[in-house]
């Protein structure tokens, strides 16, 4: 069997892009930044077999043992349609999707906005970070931060509901493959995977509790609407559609 390694020449021409591979780094997403302050402009991609100090949304850290997950920042310089949040962290969560159907027999699903759920249980959590032109006070740059539990165990407390893909898959295989996926939706356009997404919630027609704010209010999921926004029916009967904020399937 062979080693489960990262190594940067296999991983380019395996993805075609510029690789930017390191045995333990802060965050994947911290050094992107780095890289593109020194003026890289062309896509590419940063991969390390573990982090320091990987961050997850609203400000959460992402646990990243060392050889046991996929930890990778995609860089790419956006067309007008992934320009805002949303529509960038959907495409993501598909990305991750197919390339796990891909080699795998699993069948993930999607928690708005982009957490990739396997069994009730989180395996991946996504990152996504724009960068501006000073001058112009456009996106110039979008960061897409990724980590897939492949085969991580053993969590700490400060972890919930967390678990991994648990299937004999390489890393340097996912890596390309969501690198793969990623390069095509940002070519193809919003259109071509916001079907995918929507047969992939798992929250559709289910009761959640959603933050705003710092206020959390209940509601029922109702559909993913055309640009990836939330709508959702609260229980005065208001229908609203949530383009950012932090939900959770309620318990019954």
């Amino acid at each position: 069997m062979k080693k489960d390694v990262l190594n940067a020449e296999v991983l380019k021409e395996l993805t075609g892009v510029d690789i930017y591979c390191y045995n333990c780094i802060d965050s994947t997403n911290n050094q992107a930044k780095r890289l593109i302050n020194e003026g890289k402009q062309k896509t590419f991609l940063v991969v390390a077999d573990s982090q320091t100090a990987g961050r997850g949304r609203q400000g959460k850290s992402f646990y990243s043992p060392a050889k046991t997950g996929v930890y990778m920042s995609y860089v790419f310089h956006p067309m007008a349609d992934f320009s805002n949040s949303v529509s960038v962290t959907t495409a993501a969560s598909v990305a991750v999707c197919k390339a796990i159907e891909k080699l795998t027999d699993k069948h993930p699903e999607i928690k708005w906005v982009n957490d990739v759920y396997l069994n009730g249980k989180k395996i991946c959590g996504i990152l996504c970070e724009a960068v501006t032109d000073f001058e112009t006070q456009k996106v110039s740059s979008v960061i897409v931060g990724i980590g897939v539990n492949i085969k991580t165990s053993d969590f700490p407390d400060y972890v919930e509901n967390a678990s991994n893909l648990g299937a004999d898959v390489k890393r340097a295989d996912m890596i390309a493959q969501i690198t793969r996926e990623l390069s095509e939706i940002v070519s193809c356009g919003y259109d071509e995977f916001i079907d995918y997404y929507r047969n992939h919630s798992m929250i559709i027609g289910k009761e959640i509790d959603y933050t705003e704010n710092g206020r959390v209010t209940h509601a029922k999921a109702i559909e993913i609407e055309a640009c990836g926004g939330l709508t959702v029916q609260l229980e005065s009967g208001e229908i609203k559609t949530l383009r950012s904020g932090e939900i959770s399937v309620r318990r019954r």
